[in-house]
């Protein structure tokens, strides 16, 4: 059998980015705009659109069709789901997450955003920057996206002026710089006319930098290439039983973190043992070494008790493993989450019982104050949560691992999925000192 030797992981362009904004700012309009402006439009996809626009009696072939794809959709004329879209250029490949603008469907910014190496935020340059705004630029804090860029939309209806442009950027990079954001990108663009989105504006001379496009193709991407914090949650435990391999047994799931070789010692948890790792099977195919974000197969040297929901690994890099779990939370669901909120906490492959202890203190988007102990949290608020599980969990910070520092809390009586939640996370402003918890008759 023939091992393909060890390589680098893949590093074709590949830009995972979502967009952001409230209701009616054109983020559509902007995708839109990208993938016909970027020639990634099929023939048969724009005859579709031009009918639909023609029987909405629209002159022009509305751009926001191309991804507003649900038929209350485009009867609303928002987006309601995440649209996800895949193009590229000669430069770069692409995975877009279209999200909502509406309140009510801000959490599914979560899940657009979760994945996102970067965010576009757009803002209506008539209205400036509005709670929504605020609200997106945080989420993005909260998930730590590395790059935020800001998209001034409809200049050309506040006349291509500078002035409402560097007003607008101004307020926003001041907001998303105390959030914590890296980096912030401003460009004055009209997703209607084209301006500054793929093609340079001739109406604004006054702006010398990218495009939206230019910039997706040449903002810098972080590849996890790291041996150190390495993980593998296990999905499946492979057995085919065959008469070419009557003994495989393989640990099969999706590398969250990090890269793993043969010969590695390596760690299962919660239980601890150690081990070695004998093989690993890539498409079928045995290979020297696996990255992050690749599903592999890992065989091992010693017959351990290994299922679904373990954790597997470098030995000497092993996570805290903890009952108690301090995060932050975006709670996306319109059933309120209370302090004694029982609830199944889904983290990585691995679902156990919890409860929520406290809930010390809820985010305010108007000034990034930290209101101390509310009594529930609703749908889109962002606040610092106390949980105890009913098992011991593996848990890294998500600052340091953004796919074993993340969880999600659900009900455990119909699986609606209730809050987001990063582990050990927190904005700037520290949250107030927690009280004591009352003993509530749980033994967890």
């Amino acid at each position: 059998m023939t091992t393909i030797a060890s390589t680098e992981p893949l590093t074709t362009a590949l830009l995972r980015f979502a967009t952001a904004g409230s209701v009616d700012d054109g983020k559509s309009t902007l995708v839109g705009r990208l993938l016909h402006d970027s020639k990634s439009v099929l023939a048969d996809q724009m005859e579709a659109v031009e009918r639909a626009s023609a029987g909405r009696g629209q002159d022009t072939p509305d751009l926001a069709l191309l991804t507003d794809g649900l038929r209350a959709e485009r009867e609303q004329g928002i987006t309601i789901d995440v649209a996800y879209r895949y193009f590229a250029t000669p430069t770069r490949r692409f995975i877009l997450a279209d999200t909502p603008g509406h309140v009510q469907y801000t959490r599914n910014m979560v899940t657009g955003a979760s994945t996102a190496d970067l965010t576009v935020i757009l803002v209506d340059a008539r209205n400036g920057v509005v709670e929504q705004t605020r609200r997106h630029a945080a989420i993005a804090a909260l998930l730590r996206v590395p790059h935020v860029a800001l998209a001034v939309n409809k200049m050309d209806l506040v006349g291509h002026r500078e002035s409402v442009f560097a007003a607008i950027a101004e307020e926003f990079t001041a907001y998303a710089t105390d959030l914590g954001i890296p980096e912030i990108t401003a460009i004055p663009i009209s997703a209607l006319a084209g301006d500054n989105v793929v093609e340079p504006s001739a109406h604004m001379d006054w702006y010398s930098g990218p495009t939206v496009l230019e910039h997706l193709e040449t903002v810098p991407v972080a590849h996890d290439a790291s041996p150190r914090h390495a993980r593998l949650p296990v999905q499946y435990v492979i057995r085919p039983q065959t008469a070419e391999h009557p003994d495989y047994r393989g640990y099969a799931g999706q590398i969250a973190a990090g890269s793993f070789r043969v010969g590695e010692p390596v760690t299962i948890l919660p239980s601890g043992r150690t081990t070695r790792i004998s093989g690993i099977d890539l498409l079928g195919r045995p290979v020297d070494t696996a990255w992050s974000r690749q599903s592999v197969t890992v065989l091992l040297e010693d017959d351990l008790d290994v299922a679904r929901g373990d954790l597997i690994v470098p030995t000497g890099d092993a996570p805290a493993t903890t009952q108690d779990i301090e995060a932050t939370v975006c709670h996306v669901a319109d059933q309120p989450l209370t302090v004694g909120h029982r609830v199944l906490l889904k983290h990585g492959t691995r679902t156990v019982k919890a409860i929520v202890e406290d809930i010390p203190s809820r985010l305010s988007l108007d000034d990034l104050s930290q209101r101390p102990h509310p009594a529930r949290l609703d749908a889109n608020d962002i606040a610092r949560v106390r949980i105890r599980t009913a098992a011991p969990l593996p848990v890294d910070p998500y600052a340091t691992s953004r796919r074993t520092g993340s969880f999600i809390l659900i009900d455990p009586g119909d699986g609606t999925t209730l809050t987001a939640g990063m582990i050990g996370d927190s904005f700037t402003t520290p949250a107030p000192p927690q009280d004591e918890t009352p003993d509530d008759g749980w033994d967890f």
